[in-house]
């Protein structure tokens, strides 16, 4: 299967817990559609300590997995929000 654009696309997102509104990253997202995974080389800034645990409320809302030979975090549904 193809690799993602190593560029990226322009569009930068924040990401936030939706627990307890805490952001997490931003994030260069591409197309229009809803976040299901984040590829590690598109995260813009990371204000996690742990990686997929929020900082504040140590909810897991990710899981680390390979996507397209790539590294990725899956996002765990309704538990991330973006603006």
């Amino acid at each position: 299967m193809a690799k993602p654009n190593k560029k990226g696309p322009t569009k930068t997102v924040q990401i936030y817990c939706s627990k307890c509104r805490t952001l997490l990253y931003k994030y260069r997202k591409g197309g229009k559609g809803a976040l299901v995974k984040c590829f590690i080389e598109r995260i813009v800034e990371d204000h996690t300590v742990t990686p997929c645990v929020c900082p504040e409320c140590n909810s897991v809302f990710a899981r680390e997995a390979l996507v397209r030979g790539t590294p990725a975090f899956k996002m765990i549904g309704g538990k991330v929000m973006m603006k």
